[in-house]
């Protein structure tokens, strides 16, 4: 059977990862994000289908009810909200607190809302997935918005799943932990030149908190991300996909 998905955040790293796989496996992909050329970039990986870009940053409602107007009567069957960005946060006048919450938690909340009317046009298999973080359980010194933002999706998934239910919507959640995408790199580099050491050294030590001693590839998560897609009985959960970096009981 084919599906249709809108994945948020559809121009790199996981997201790319996921509407790639989606589409790989048959289904149309709806890619949603900010930079036109990256989606494009996605686009031109795909293989034929009924696939769509629509342009829209998730923090903003009327550029997301512009694209939903674009979207038409489409029913979807799933809406992944991978959209998110990333880095440190500090107190004071650039500050970026309210930038990361935003986006990362009011931005979904935006997108799901706003996407849900062609969700519930469609007439089974409808999911809702989130893309949380490892952060959502860990702190992190200095990045106290993006791990408040990561927890707070977790409760927001958990609220849906709640809400959704009688309407057979499942809603989940994936956390993950290092994963080798630009976003990670970034990281890397950032947190590095903070403490005076090298991009290399910092992921070493990184590493050693990781047991399998290895970032997850973007293709794991994809992965993982197919197969609640693609079942009827699991909601309202959160699932690590992090090497080992927490293991909870």
């Amino acid at each position: 059977m084919t599906n249709t998905y809108i994945i948020s955040g559809a121009g790199s790293g996981i997201g790319r990862a996921i509407t790639q796989k989606l589409a790989n496996d048959g289904h149309n992909c709806v890619l949603l994000g900010r930079n036109a050329d990256k989606l494009q970039e996605t686009l031109s990986t795909l293989p034929k289908g009924e696939h769509l870009i629509l342009i829209a940053d998730i923090a903003n409602k009327e550029r997301l009810a512009n694209a939903l107007t674009q979207l038409g009567d489409t029913a979807v069957n799933g809406l992944i909200a991978n959209s998110g960005i990333g880095g440190e946060n500090y107190w004071g006048n650039d500050d970026r607190w309210g930038d990361i919450i935003n986006t990362n938690l009011t931005g979904t909340y935006n997108f799901v809302n706003t996407f849900l009317p062609a969700l519930q046009a469609s007439g089974n298999n409808k999911h809702i997935l989130i893309t949380s973080s490892v952060l959502a359980r860990l702190g992190v010194a200095n990045y106290s918005a993006y791990c408040a933002s990561k927890a707070g999706l977790l409760g927001l998934m958990r609220s849906w799943a709640i809400q959704f239910a009688p309407q057979q919507i499942l809603v989940n959640a994936i956390c993950p932990g290092w994963v080798d995408t630009e976003m990670s790199q970034n990281g890397l580099q950032g947190i590095a030149d903070g403490i005076g050491i090298s991009k290399q050294e910092f992921y070493e030590i990184a590493m050693q908190s990781v047991p399998l001693k290895r970032m997850s590839q973007p293709e794991e998560v994809a992965n993982l991300v197919a197969y609640l897609l693609s079942q009827q009985s699991i909601t309202g959960q959160s699932l690590d996909i992090n090497c080992g970096a927490i293991m909870n009981s």
